[in-house]
């Protein structure tokens, strides 16, 4: 039996058909729309659906799915198993839900922190008791940048490329570079080691869009054997929410 699990965002959607808990599909749109759908309802025959969105305007897609399939709109009352103690659950972005659950599918005997490296960085821990207070939410690398050159009268905006090693401060490019990135390095370190002191056996979780970056860049970490890096955490999550 499949499912189909989407979560769309402010620049794209991401889709995942999952067989159980594995994915046999998976893609990004710019947008996703009904002939999309159509596409893969043809193809996979999914039983149950999930959609998370930050983008409200998902009506015509909801309601293309209620005909094909068991449509469920994702939130954060679906816990599965997860206590949810944030404060105001109404605000809680759902990709950061999805991903405690998805870490929870994944790593059940395990305290979780899972670090989404997207525009903000966000950093959120599933205790071993599966519970979930909160976590963080810091400024991405890209934002970084940004604000370095437009909060300054001369600094530039530097342009820099994941394939890069993070250089030393030798001149003012090269400074901003390696203030940013082992800025963040630093950062992601820093709250390992915290939440290593809160919680033993502790497994971090690495995905987003600047997720390949970070994770060879800690490879060189004494935090590097609790490090998985797994792009579709919270699609996972999704999946979780919905299966039996």
């Amino acid at each position: 039996m499949h499912s189909l699990s989407i979560d769309i965002g402010n620049s794209s959607a991401k889709v995942a058909v999952f067989a159980g808990k594995e994915i046999v599909h998976h893609q990004r749109l710019a947008k996703l729309g009904i002939l999309d759908l159509g596409q893969l309802i043809d193809k996979f025959s999914p039983k149950k659906s999930i959609i998370s969105s930050v983008n409200q305007e998902i009506g015509a897609l909801e309601e293309y799915l209620k005909k094909h399939t068991l449509y469920v709109r994702f939130s954060a009352s679906l816990t599965k198993g997860v206590t949810n103690k944030y404060e105001t659950p109404i605000t809680l972005g759902l990709d950061r839900w999805a991903g405690i659950l998805g870490a929870n599918s994944l790593f059940a005997k395990n305290a979780c922190l899972v670090v989404d490296a997207g525009t903000c960085i966000t950093y959120d821990l599933l205790t071993s008791k599966k519970e979930y207070f909160g976590g963080s939410i810091s400024p991405g690398i890209t934002m970084r940048f940004k604000a370095v050159h437009e909060y300054t009268g001369r600094l530039p905006l530097i342009e820099w490329s994941a394939a890069e090693s993070i250089p030393a401060g030798k001149d003012t490019q090269s400074a901003i570079k390696n203030g940013v990135l082992q800025g963040i390095i630093n950062e992601i370190e820093g709250f390992i080691a915290l939440n290593n002191i809160k919680e033993s056996a502790l497994k971090v979780i690495i995905t987003g869009g600047d997720a390949n970056f970070l994770y060879k860049q800690l490879q060189n970490s004494i935090f590097a054997p609790q490090i998985i890096q797994d792009p579709y955490i919270v699609l996972k999550g999704l999946n979780e929410a919905i299966a039996d």
